[in-house]
C-alpha cells in the first residue's frame, strides 16, 4: 500500500485554530501539570470547549510548590481541577527505577486520569504532548498511544518552542520547574525518598539564590551535575563558590556545571539536500507495531513507503520532496505512526 505524504505548511495561528477546532464543545479532561504543554491546552479549552477538567498527580517526587502552582494557573483560567494523590514511595517496581521507569511513571499516572475522567464524564481525555516529544527519548508516549489519550498539539504540528512563542506572546503565566526529581537519579539506582529529598533542597537552593527558571541537580554517584538555563547566573558574583559549599554541605563530594544551558525551546529541524532527507532518533523502532499503525505488513528491519523509510534503528529517511518545509512536514506526518522500543 503506498503511504504518500504531501506538505501542507502552516503558521503559529493556524495551529492553534486547530487544536481549538479538537476541543470544540466537548467535554476535556486533561492531564495537568502547570507547564507549557499542559497550560496552553487547559487555556484553549477554558475558551471552546463545553467543559474542561483539569487533573494533576501529586506522586510526592514533584518540585516544590508544584501543586500550588497548577491551583493559581487553574484558578486564573477558570476551569475545574482535581488533585489526585498517589504516593509514589509505596511502588516497590517505580523505586528500582529500571529502564521502563518513565513508562511505568506515566502508566501509574494516566491509569487514575482515566479513572476520574470517566468517573466525572469527560469523555475526551487529552495531555500536552507536542511533535517535538516524539524525537526525544521519552517511552512515556507509548502509555498515551495504548491509553487512547487525544494529542491535538501533535495533530497540529505544534512544536515546542511554538508553544512557548504563543504563552509568551498573549502573556499567558505557566511555569517551567515541572519535572519528576526521579528524572535526576540514574536509571537502576534505586530511588529513595532521602536521595529525592536531598535534590530538591539542592536544586531549591540554585534557585532561590539565582535568577534561574530551570534547575536541575543530576545525582551521578559521589557527583551532582548541575544545569541551569543561565549560565552567566551562575558564574556572576561567584556564586558558583556558594552553590558549591551548599551542595558539598548535603553530601555531594564534588560539584560540576553543565555549560550547555538548558533549553526547553525544542524544535526540529532536519538535514535536507537534493530533495531527500534524513534523521536519526534517539531510539529504535518496533517495526511491528509501526506497521499496524500504517495498516501494512511484510517488513523486516525497515519499512519503505513512497517518499518515506522507516529504519529498525531509528534512521528516518525520505525523497522526492520538493523543498526543505514538504520535507519537514512529511517528518512530523510520520512521527505519530512510529511505534518505538522501550
Amino acid at each position: 500500500m503506498a503511504f504518500k505524504i504531501q506538505g501542507i505548511n502552516m503558521n503559529l495561528e493556524e495551529k492553534i485554530d486547530i487544536v481549538k477546532n479538537i476541543l470544540k464543545g466537548k467535554k476535556v479532561a486533561i492531564g495537568f501539570s502547570g507547564g507549557a504543554d499542559s497550560t496552553l491546552i487547559a487555556y484553549l479549552s477554558s475558551q471552546v470547549a463545553k467543559d474542561t477538567l483539569a487533573i494533576t498527580i501529586n506522586n510526592h517526587i514533584l518540585p516544590k510548590g508544584f501543586v500550588e502552582n497548577t491551583r493559581k494557573v487553574t484558578s486564573l483560567f477558570g476551569i475545574k481541577h482535581q488533585v489526585i494523590d498517589i504516593n509514589f514511595y509505596e511502588d516497590e517496581y517505580f523505586l528500582s527505577n529500571d529502564s521502563k521507569r518513565c513508562f511505568t511513571c506515566r502508566n501509574l499516572m494516566y491509569s487514575q486520569i482515566e479513572q476520574l475522567a470517566h468517573q466525572n464524564d469527560f469523555d475526551f481525555i487529552c495531555d500536552g504532548n507536542n511533535i517535538s516529544d516524539l524525537v526525544i527519548d521519552r517511552p512515556g508516549i507509548l502509555v498515551t498511544y495504548e491509553k487512547g489519550f487525544k494529542t491535538p498539539f501533535i495533530d497540529a504540528k505544534l512544536t515546542s518552542r511554538e508553544i512557548h512563542e504563543y504563552l509568551n506572546k498573549n502573556n499567558i503565566p505557566y511555569f517551567k520547574s515541572t519535572t519528576c526529581l526521579a528524572t535526576r537519579i540514574p536509571t537502576n539506582t534505586p530511588i529513595t525518598q532521602e536521595e529525592i529529598t536531598r535534590i530538591g533542597k539542592c536544586e531549591d537552593y540554585v534557585l532561590a539564590n539565582t535568577n534561574c527558571e530551570i534547575v536541575k541537580v543530576r545525582n551521578n554517584g559521589e557527583c551532582a551535575l548541575v544545569e541551569v538555563d543561565d549560565l552567566d547566573e551562575i558564574l556572576k558574583n561567584n556564586k558558583y563558590d556558594q552553590i558549591n559549599d551548599e551542595l558539598k554541605r548535603q553530601g555531594f563530594k564534588k560539584i560540576t556545571l553543565n555549560l550547555t544551558p538548558l533549553d526547553d525551546d525544542e524544535f526540529l529541524s532536519i538535514d535536507y539536500k537534493d530533495s531527500s532527507f534524513s534523521y536519526q532518533l534517539p531510539f529504535t523502532i518496533n517495526i511491528e507495531n509501526t506497521e499496524k499503525e500504517l495498516n501494512l505488513s511484510g517488513f523486516d528491519d525497515k519499512i519503505e513507503l513512497e517518499n518515506i523509510t522507516i529504519n529498525e534503528n531509528g534512521l528516518i529517511e525520505g525523497h522526492d520532496l520538493e523543498s526543505y518545509e514538504d520535507a519537514l512536514d512529511a517528518f512530523m506526518e510520520i512521527l505519530p505512526k512510529i511505534r518505538r522500543n522501550v
